[in-house]
């Protein structure tokens, strides 16, 4: 089978095209680029220059988004690593720059000089230690700025991260095509992985692909019709469906289709949440190394207490193989 055409001389089929919708990446620089749009993790795939370096925004973005366990321990070996700076640099000046360093009771001298850094650098006190001599003072009193300053960039980044309203879905890792309703639906799950509730959520699946029309080759983007595009109450999962029918930019298609068109289905997901009281958006995408056939989805519900609804994450993934055949050659529905 080939790449889906469309007649541009049919009405309806002319209104179609006229009226799709390219998300904002602009129709010509679509047709340039053979590239996915987005990554699975929902990242812009494209490059703005003109605009330097932009390290302290990329920086502060890069904090926001990092994990618990890697924000900290960054931040904790950045403030080691600037505590170790400013010992080297009292050890540079020679052992009669730090006085009454007996009382640490420490034998190596670069401890007692990072000692005595970290006392400056947080301001809790060095004790009866202290700078003899004019250079080691002007060190003591640039560390008593820096410090200071670099706690207090730290504890900024600590309550944007806690107070930064957010959500985490995790996508299953693949899109499958699986039988629905006597013909075939494309279909991927996600959950939301964190404990805050979330209410109102809305989900959109967008189609890119090149389809050649009157000769020419060309990317096009459709907005995919869903079983279901939002739902009130996100407490378990959600199993994003659309029907391949007839009336489907995807009709007849099939696993060489799929990858000759360069399909990418871009996910764009919005929800309110409650913690916050704000709304919050995710994205992802699937290309079609990603979509798997022949297969449906597993059952992810779990045994839970008598009378209460239990899900279990860990099978978000799973499938079931079906007979070779079943979903990868087009239904009588789509003809």
């Amino acid at each position: 089978m080939t790449t889906p055409r469309i007649d541009p001389d049919a009405p309806a089929q002319k209104a179609q095209v006229n009226d799709q919708s390219d998300l904002g990446f602009g129709k010509v620089v679509a047709n340039k680029v053979t590239g996915r749009f987005l990554s699975h993790d929902g990242v812009t795939m494209s490059l703005k220059y003109g605009l330097g370096a932009q390290y302290s925004e990329r920086f502060y973005l890069m904090a926001l988004k990092a994990r618990w366990p890697v924000f900290l321990t960054w931040m904790f070996g950045a403030l080691l690593l600037m505590n170790g700076i400013f010992a080297l640099a009292y050890l540079a000046l020679g052992p009669a720059a730090l006085a009454d360093v007996d009382a640490l009771q420490l034998a190596d001298p670069f401890l007692r000089a990072f000692s005595f850094s970290v006392g400056v650098f947080t301001t809790t006190g060095t004790g009866t230690m202290h700078a003899v001599g004019g250079t080691a003072n002007w060190l003591q009193i640039l560390e008593s700025f820096i410090g200071p300053l670099t706690l207090v960039a730290c504890i900024g980044l600590l309550i944007a991260r806690l107070t930064r309203p957010r959500m985490q879905i995790r996508f299953s890792e693949s899109m499958i095509v699986a039988p629905y309703e006597g013909g075939r639906g494309l279909m991927f799950r996600m959950v939301n992985m964190l404990p805050g509730e979330l209410s109102d959520v809305q989900v959109r699946v967008n189609l890119t692909w090149f389809e050649e029309i009157n000769g020419v080759r060309e990317r096009n983007f459709h907005q995919l019709d869903l079983e279901r595009n939002s739902v009130e109450f996100f407490n378990l999962h959600w199993t994003v469906v659309h029907p391949i029918t007839a009336t489907s930019p995807l009709r007849g298609m099939t696993p060489q289709t799929i990858a000759a068109a360069q399909t990418e289905f871009l996910v764009h997901v919005s929800a309110h949440e409650e913690t916050f009281s704000t709304r919050v958006i995710t994205r992802t995408s699937y290309v079609a190394g990603e979509m798997r056939w022949d297969v449906k989805f597993a059952s992810i519900f779990a045994t839970g207490p008598e009378g209460i609804l239990a899900i279990d994450v860990d099978r978000l993934d799973r499938t079931e193989r079906l007979p070779e055949g079943s979903t990868i050659a087009p239904a009588a529905l789509e003809a």
